[in-house]
């Protein structure tokens, strides 16, 4: 028995002295210093031993093999959109390929998971659990996510690049959301565990939050049962109208264009920006949402600076649901929604600040459904629209109500 014991201490010292010498074999040559979570663990903890060794153990070419060992379950993040991009394909496919069928390659690649240390350290080595500016990183500019922060993209021209820079673009400093003011992180709703399934988050806001009946707006059947809460406490979304890409080739006139290019061939631009409170639409389950343009864009090859075919061709006029990250505790008046037809896309014409067909745009307007549509839900329903615009009684009593409960909260300046 003491042979037997003294045999397998022996392996254990055996094992020891290989690790380290596997260790001393790696530094000699690779001069690395490791810092963080990961300090203590030997190289072939995440790259494997000299027979298979792994370069980049994080990245998602092989799902991440160094770091899924011990980490188990976690290789299912590349199975889901934020690293097939498979939505964005698939969209990219209907509208842009139409014109450039290498348009995905070309302008889609800066954003996306590449591997576990986008979120949890750039160099690999002085890993760190992941924070929000991980986040934003990729969520900014129009992917939602810097809004949460009071972060609003700016218009393009360079006369308004100026102020506030955070992740290489300026931004106009809004609002942020109560839950950012409160301290709370990205990861308190978004948890890994939620994201490793392939979910948006894993808390929704009756999680949390349970409507007070001392809340005129919570008394009403129809905003509890009908719309997302966020519907009416989102105080402004970022918005961006009429999207043109210019393809040039051969055209040195694109220095003409003070404007950010995309790998020396596109240049893109915006016809506007807004920050204020977006559109209403219907989102994936049925529910009254906010939505904006997910792309209304326009289209132009420009080859030895001569336009090809068609001038600003409208490739797509397509809107998204979407939750802005501005929540805010107050809400809009009622008629903010009850009387605000270019909210629903159902502006008139006689409303119109904006001639888009007059500068051969095609669409009517932005705020006219004509040939638009919400990729990922609906527009509401000229039926629904006529409901929530009528002035029913009900309507009536609330509105007096409600004012009256905002001037019963001003102190009357004239009193002693």
């Amino acid at each position: 028995m003491r042979w037997t014991m003294l045999y397998i201490a022996a392996c254990f010292l055996i094992a020891a002295a290989s690790t380290v010498a596997a260790e001393e074999n790696c530094r000699v040559c690779h001069r690395v210093a490791v810092s963080g979570i990961h300090a203590t663990l030997a190289c072939k903890d995440c790259h494997g031993d000299d027979s298979a060794t792994i370069a980049d153990p994080a990245s998602t070419v092989h799902k991440a093999k160094g770091c899924t060992g011990c980490h188990n379950g976690y290789g299912r993040f590349f199975d889901h959109a934020m690293a097939t991009r498979v939505r964005e394909k698939q969209f990219v496919e209907k509208s842009f390929a139409k014109a450039d069928p290498h348009f995905f390659e070309r302008n889609c690649q800066s954003c996306h998971l590449s591997g576990c240390t986008d979120c949890h350290g750039g160099s690999g080595h002085a890993l760190a659990g992941a924070r929000d500016r991980s986040c934003f990183a990729c969520h900014r500019g129009y992917f939602v996510g810097g809004e949460y922060y009071g972060m609003a993209p700016r218009e393009d021209s360079l006369r308004y690049q100026r102020g506030e820079s955070a992740y290489g673009e300026t931004f106009l400093k809004m609002l942020p959301d109560v839950h950012a003011e409160a301290g709370i992180a990205c990861g308190t709703c978004h948890t890994m565990k939620s994201l490793i399934v392939g979910a948006r988050a894993a808390k929704a806001c009756r999680d949390c939050h349970l409507p007070s009946n001392k809340v005129l707006e919570h008394r009403i059947k129809g905003h509890l049962e009908r719309m997302e809460c966020y519907a009416c406490h989102s105080a402004w979304g970022a918005q961006e109208y009429g999207t043109f890409y210019l393809r040039f080739t051969d055209s040195p006139s694109i220095e003409n264009y003070r404007l950010k290019t995309v790998n020396g061939q596109y240049v893109k631009s915006a016809y506007l920006k807004k920050q204020d409170a977006p559109p209403l639409g219907v989102n994936a389950r049925g529910m009254v949402s906010p939505i904006r343009p997910q792309f209304v864009a326009y289209f132009s090859d420009i080859r030895n600076d001569r336009v090809q075919g068609e001038e600003n061709r409208l490739l797509t006029a397509s809107w998204k649901a979407f939750f802005p990250h501005t929540v805010r505790r107050g809400t809009v008046m009622c008629d903010g929604c009850h009387d605000a037809p270019r909210r629903f896309l159902m502006e008139g014409k006689e409303d119109r600040i904006y001639r888009l067909q007059e500068d051969g745009m095609r669409l009517p307007s932005f705020w006219d459904r004509s040939g638009q549509e919400v990729t990922n839900g609906a527009f509401l329903s000229p039926a629904r629209y006529r409901a929530v615009t009528g002035r029913s009684a009900a309507y009536q009593r609330a509105y007096v109500e409600k004012w009256k409960s905002l001037t019963d909260r001003v102190d009357n300046s004239s009193s002693p």
